[in-house]
């Protein structure tokens, strides 16, 4: 992990740079203003706050592994047939993926466990 800076710096820009809204307006009224647009803060809403976090991170994870996977890409590509390079750039595609699964799969978990069985309210 020689340099990884670049993605950080990459999906920090791209966040901040975002329009104001992000996210839709709360019906009821019961919202905060934050650096990423307005977050509803009611826990009966469809658009609630942790609805609202959850969205945040899913995309913030797929983003960032979308950029490792690029960044893996390059160094694979320029690699000119160094073995280390190329294993370094193969294990930064694999934990990109493995960390994009491992999200994935978290949304299906909390979407099974927390809505479908005990029906929490905030997160549908």
């Amino acid at each position: 992990m020689k340099r990884l800076y670049l993605p950080f710096f990459l999906v920090g820009s791209i966040l901040f740079s975002l329009p104001g809204k992000v996210f839709a307006a709360c019906q009821n009224g019961e919202e905060i203003e934050t650096a990423i647009g307005k977050i509803c803060t009611s826990a009966d809403a469809a658009d609630g706050f942790f609805a609202s976090i959850i969205k945040i991170a899913v995309g913030l994870g797929g983003g960032l592994a979308l950029i490792l996977m690029l960044y893996g890409v390059f160094i694979v590509t320029t690699s000119a047939g160094i073995p280390d390079k190329l294993k370094e750039g193969s294990e930064i595609i694999t934990s990109a993926i493995a960390g994009l699964i491992f999200v994935l799969l978290s949304v299906f978990l909390l979407n099974l466990i927390g809505i479908n069985i005990l029906g929490l309210p905030g997160l549908t």
